[in-house]
């Protein structure tokens, strides 16, 4: 059975950072790209970042850039998001995503349950 976990969401205020993880089990995952989507109330979930499937390779939408990192760990099963300068519009549901065999997210084979982030300004 295929689980991804994430933790590490919160309550910050803007200006402050927190780092996301996604503990994958149930898949070998280093046959899947992984990544990050969000979704904030009363608007669809979004894209937020890709990672390649061997970590050399990520991808960012264009209100990420510069201050979202995304890295992975295909010892530990576990992708990071490390998200720095937060403002209040990054406050969502944050939900990891694997896809396998590909380097994009184009339609994700599985989802985690998504953890809360809330930027207070």
């Amino acid at each position: 059975q295929v689980q991804l976990v994430e933790s590490g969401g919160g309550l910050v205020q803007a200006g402050g950072s927190l780092r996301l993880s996604c503990a994958a089990s149930g898949l070998t995952f280093s046959k899947y790209s992984m990544g990050w989507f969000r979704q904030a109330p009363g608007k669809e979930r979004e894209f937020v970042s890709t990672i390649s499937l061997s970590g050399g390779s990520t991808w960012y939408a264009d209100s990420m850039k510069g201050r979202f990192t995304i890295s992975r760990d295909n010892v530990d099963n576990t992708m990071y998001l490390q998200m720095n300068s937060l403002k209040p519009e990054d406050t969502a549901v944050y939900f990891c995503a694997a896809q396998r065999g590909t380097n994009n997210l184009s339609s994700p084979d599985y989802w985690g349950q998504g953890t809360q982030v809330t930027v207070s300004s």
